[in-house]
């Protein structure tokens, strides 16, 4: 199954296997917790519990307070599986709905807890686990975008016309997937001093994502990747014989498939290749600091600025309306795709995943042609408005909470922030949980019960509120 395909199935019978509480009842003066009980919980950290505690103690929002206690854990509740292999930690992170590991989704998902993993060193375990899984994932293969635990299993998508491999749930190739795992090392390291996870074989790995991101330069032809799906929706396969559009080859990196799982159309992307050139610059810290190769590290050094000075010449464009801003796509041959999707990474987090700042001249107007009607994908009802995507185009104007907590969480803004806030609290539909899309005149008709990367991003963003003062 996929992620496509699970937004079929009814929520209601997702929430009565995966939470016990209740079965969407529309939340009740008490807002009764709707965490499976302590018992049936996968991982539990005691930081995570005392912050929570904390959060409702001293937020007086009391229907915030219980969106957070639903949400922050949610990934920890129902998603994480881990386990010591060897003696060395091992975590093997689900998307919720679907029994698979996104490089990207599960890196996401456990983000919000790295500042307690200083002094939390069972959930500093778990996170190194989920680094060494990713490794393991990188070595196995760099250009899929999600995995299996179980290293043997066959994909349903094994037909898919590229180079499947058992262990390998789906190959889509997405940059920003060893972008996020080169994130999440980087700011675990950072937080916790631990390099034990920067072994040998994560070397290895880092080595091959750097191999992986120069073919897909496609300098010298078309690279080693190419992916065709068929009886699919347009979106869920490449064209040109997998390879994709045309492209004019200029330092910057294809990527075939959006955040979203969806298909490039130009495959110059310009937020996935501002989030490399931040990953690359990251590594080569990573890699200065473990005493490594001097060769990878002047390889990631050169790639990125390569990657930046390419981006910049050839991703910016001057918008009658809006002044210059960062297109979502190009291809170096002159065109440019225009739009903004809810998914990370899109042009509203380019400063939140790591490159520049929110005060960007050319973020600033990129952020105000995202929130604009401009944007095919920027949605608007009654009482909120928000960006969606093309991954849901089927059910027509479904905007994301992603999409809004992404504004909330780059504004510096109060008044917008509280809006953002309101909104998600407006359209969570009485479950205390975030939704891939709904439809904005009719919350109650959404997608996705069980989705822990919203729940986890939501939580972060509220936890990042909280620390400026703003509930």
């Amino acid at each position: 199954m996929n992620r496509r395909d699970f937004t079929r199935i009814s929520a209601i019978t997702a929430s009565a296997l995966i939470f016990p509480s209740a079965i969407l009842k529309a939340a009740a003066p008490s807002f009764i917790s709707q965490r499976p009980i302590p018992s049936k919980r996968n991982f539990v950290s005691d930081s995570v519990e005392a912050l929570i505690t904390e959060f409702k103690k001293n937020v007086k929002d009391e229907e915030l307070g219980w969106m957070f206690e639903n949400c922050f854990p949610n990934t920890l509740d129902t998603t994480v599986f881990y386990e010591l292999k060897d003696g060395k930690p091992d975590t093997y992170v689900i998307t919720g709905d679907i029994d698979a590991m996104w490089l990207r989704d599960s890196s996401a998902q456990v983000n919000p807890y790295l500042p307690l993993c200083k002094d939390d060193k069972h959930l500093s375990s778990m996170v190194e686990g989920v680094i060494r899984r990713q490794t393991k994932c990188i070595l196995l293969d760099p250009y899929a975008n999600a995995f299996y635990k179980d290293s043997n299993k066959m994909s349903p998508w094994k037909s898919d016309k590229t180079e499947m491999k058992p262990g390998v749930h789906e190959r889509k190739w997405e940059l920003d997937s060893l972008c996020y795992c080169i994130r999440l090392a980087y700011q675990y390291w950072k937080i916790t001093g631990n390099t034990a996870q920067m072994d040998e074989e994560w070397h290895k790995a880092m080595a091959l994502v750097v191999d992986t991101m120069k073919d897909q330069q496609r300098k010298n032809g078309k690279g080693k990747y190419h992916f065709q799906r068929t009886a699919v929706t347009q979106s869920d396969t490449q064209t040109g014989e997998g390879y994709g559009n045309p492209v004019q080859a200029n330092g910057m990196i294809c990527s075939a498939f959006r955040n979203s799982d969806d298909a490039t159309t130009y495959l110059y992307n310009i937020p996935e290749n501002l989030f490399a050139v931040t990953a690359l610059r990251q590594l080569v810290e990573m890699i200065k600091a473990t005493n490594h190769s001097d060769q990878l590290i002047a390889l990631c050094g050169d790639l990125a600025n390569e990657v930046e000075k390419a981006t910049l010449q050839n991703g910016i464009i001057d918008n009658a309306q809006f002044g210059k801003i960062y297109a979502y796509e190009c291809d170096g041959l002159g065109h440019y795709k225009l739009m903004e999707d809810a998914g990370i990474p899109g042009l509203i987090t380019i400063p939140y995943l790591g490159y520049r700042t929110v005060e960007d001249e050319i973020y600033k107007n990129s952020r105000k042609f995202a929130l604009s009607s401009t944007n095919p994908y920027f949605y608007q009802a009654k009482n909120v408005e928000g960006t969606g995507s093309q991954h849901l185009a089927s059910k027509g104007e479904m905007i994301w909470p992603m999409g809004i907590i992404s504004r909330a969480i780059t504004s510096t803004n109060n008044e917008e922030i509280k809006h953002c806030i309101n909104m998600l609290k407006a359209t969570h539909a009485g479950t205390g949980f975030m939704h891939e899309g709904f439809k904005g005149n009719n919350p109650k008709n959404f997608t996705r019960h069980w989705f822990a990367w919203a729940n986890s991003f939501f939580g972060e963003m509220v936890l990042e509120i909280y620390t400026r003062g703003l509930l």
